[in-house]
């Protein structure tokens, strides 16, 4: 669906994209990650084209980027491009018709779209009228009122509710459940976890890893990781060592990489002698793994 080859973008001799490469196969869900400054608005703009490349290349459906593409993708901007006066069959309208639907087309979308994000009853409602979720699910509505074949998905839940993050994330599967390709970008990487079928972690304009959530998992030596609470740190982190732990601290968390998965009598055991206040154990999550790439280890 989606492929980018040796791209190159920079600012005033600043390399914001450098040699990206990636692809997205049709009806993927595929996670695009980094910090602010990373390069993910520049690929974006870039993809839609909004914005020229210095060099590379980029093909939607095996087209090169042009106008002509631009028809066949739907972007969802983290802040809501939505008209709040107008009611949200309203908004639908107007965006359908810069995509040039015709006006008995344009009906029959709405009226899908709308139904596709469960905002039917609020077809008449101003935006100013809804909630914050309902307003995302309009914004996203809007990138899907003229059927594209990717969605781009910037940031989608960004400032919502759990509900309501709940909500979007349901959209979401169902958008690949109707085939629709979805590259979505977003800095909570418990949405990645649950939604991506594979991930890419940019820094600095490059990916530095990607692949599927089990395939970035064997980028760290660990089979579990153990979140520790003591005040006895030096002497856990020594005990931990002579067993092949690997420590690393998250924030103020001291945590151990365990190479294998042991009970958690075995784990107490190991730190026999040492004042722990609590162990929990968790699977070797994708926080741990963005850490380790973007960090340079």
């Amino acid at each position: 669906m989606l492929k980018i080859t040796n791209l190159n973008k920079s600012y005033n001799k600043t390399k914001v994209i450098q040699n990206l490469n990636l692809h997205i196969d049709p009806g993927e869900i595929y996670g695009l990650l980094g910090a602010n400054g990373a390069g993910k608005t520049t690929t974006i703009n870039i993809i839609c084209n909004l914005l020229k490349a210095d060099s590379g290349e980029i093909t939607i459906n095996n087209q090169p980027v042009s106008e002509t593409t631009k028809k066949i993708i739907g972007i969802a901007p983290q802040e809501n491009l939505l008209y709040k006066t107008l009611s949200c069959a309203e908004n639908l309208n107007f965006f359908a018709n810069i995509y040039g639907l015709n006006r008995e087309t344009r009906k029959k979308q709405i009226q899908k779209t709308l139904t596709s994000v469960n905002l039917l009853d609020r077809a008449n409602s101003p935006v100013e009228t809804l909630s914050g979720g309902m307003r995302r699910r309009l914004n996203i509505a809007v990138a899907l009122v003229h059927q594209p074949q990717l969605v781009i998905l910037d940031e989608p839940t960004t400032g919502l509710d759990i509900e309501a993050r709940y909500e979007i994330w349901e959209l979401i599967r169902q958008l690949k459940n109707q085939g629709i390709t979805v590259l979505l970008t977003t800095h909570l990487l418990d949405e990645a976890e649950r939604l991506c079928d594979r991930i890419g972690i940019l820094k600095n304009g490059q990916i530095l890893a990607e692949g599927s959530l089990a395939e970035l998992r064997t980028l760290i030596p660990a089979q579990e990781v153990i979140l520790v609470q003591t005040n006895q740190k030096e002497q856990a982190i020594a005990r931990a060592q002579e067993y092949g732990f690997t420590h690393k601290y998250y924030g103020n968390e001291l945590a151990f990489w365990l190479p294998e998965p042991l009970e958690l009598k075995e784990i107490i055991a190991r730190f026999e002698g040492i004042a722990i206040d609590s162990i929990a154990r968790q699977p070797v999550r994708l926080e741990y793994i963005y850490l380790e790439v973007t960090q340079g280890n």
